[in-house]
């Protein structure tokens, strides 16, 4: 399983899916589900959808991982040819300096460039601490004129991501760009694998979705058409075994999967996910009696498409589950195999207690 997962992961790394243009996942996504025989469908906010049909009595579920990263869009092109960008998502602006870019033109095409940085020696001192924001920065194609930069594709709406990367980092540790949310996608490419060997359970939807990083919306629409009684969100959890991240919380990476206990953005967006607790029951079990680790995250600042898709209908009993992940939202994000594998082994275990009479009402 987990060189299925290297490989998975590394591919959807290196595959640059901005939000709103998620197209070159979604064809890998796909092949990879068709490489195994599964049927998938695509909707029109471009979620997609593979169904694993189970038991009608017992309550439908929705696993879903988002496929798009977040990144930049071309706001402006200067008639000296540097690029102006807008940022989409919760860019670290701290970690945009001097990082190359990858300007994507459509048809798989892409114009290689870099964010400047001015020179050291030329900086003030009131400069050198000082961190631009994405509209002060320029992209720098090498083109030299406004005309060379439009001949190359590049045009005003073009998207915008870090040069797609991975860093094979000691043991099974993996660094690099996107590993939020793609980690979350091959670990759900190879929970399809295990639910395509299963003779029972309940039904399963697992939704590769759109538009997280951009208006935690895309998977809204998809758990409006499925209308499933459950929703499970694998998503990156804040590692926390840094200096810098001490006080957060006791997640470690390496450490094993986790789930949220709280989350609540804070900043602007009022919302947040307190998990359903049959949920938090059905995974602290499942865990225990596979002997496996399960780690607890509760953190503000942090919010998934989760805190919409428990809203749709007459509300969906909701958990987020995930891995640990270091550095999020900059160029080398970093995650561990060996909880990705750990996460899936532990899904597939707690899917399959899904019964007939599953408790989804709280005050049951």
């Amino acid at each position: 399983m987990k060189s299925r997962l290297r490989a998975d992961l590394i591919d959807l790394m290196l595959t640059p899916g901005l939000s709103g243009h998620e197209d070159r996942v979604a064809a890998l996504i796909r092949a990879r589900l068709a490489d195994e025989g599964l049927v998938s469908r695509v909707d029109r906010m471009g979620n997609v959808i593979a169904t694993f049909e189970g038991e009608p009595e017992a309550p439908s579920v929705m696993l879903f991982a988002h496929m798009d990263q977040l990144g930049f869009f071309v706001r402006r092109i200067e008639p000296d040819g540097l690029v102006r960008v807008e940022r989409l998502g919760g860019l670290s602006e701290r970690a945009m300096a001097a990082q190359a870019v990858m300007l994507c033109v459509g048809e798989g095409r892409n114009v290689p460039g870099i964010i400047m940085n001015k020179a050291h020696h030329a900086t003030t001192p009131d400069e050198k601490y000082k961190v631009l924001t994405a509209p002060q920065i320029t992209i720098d194609t090498g083109h030299g004129s406004k005309a060379a930069v439009e001949a190359a594709g590049v045009q005003i709406g073009t998207p915008v991501v870090y040069r797609p990367q991975v860093i094979e980092l000691d043991g099974n540790r993996i660094a690099g760009t996107s590993v939020d949310d793609r980690a979350g996608c091959a670990v759900l490419l190879e929970i399809a694998r295990g639910l395509a060997q299963r003779v029972d359970g309940p039904t399963v939807h697992l939704v590769f979705s759109v538009q997280e990083e951009f208006n935690l919306r895309g998977a809204v629409v998809a758990a409006q058409a499925l209308n499933p009684d459950i929703a499970l969100q694998i998503d990156l959890m804040l590692a926390t075994d840094t200096p810098d991240m001490a006080d957060r919380g006791d997640m470690v990476l390496g450490g094993g999967p986790g789930i949220s206990l709280y989350s609540f953005h804070g900043r602007g967006t009022l919302n947040g996910v307190i998990p359903h607790p049959a949920l938090v029951r059905l995974f602290e079990d499942a865990a225990r009696d596979a002997q496996m680790a399960l780690q607890r995250s509760a953190q503000v600042g942090v919010l998934t498409d989760l805190s919409y898709v428990q809203l749709v209908g007459q509300g969906v009993a909701s958990l987020d589950i995930g891995f640990p992940m270091r550095h999020s939202h900059s160029a080398v994000e970093c995650c561990d195999l060996a909880d990705l594998e750990a996460l899936a082994r532990l899904t597939l275990t707690a899917l399959s207690r899904i019964t007939p009479g599953f408790p989804l009402n709280r005050a049951d």
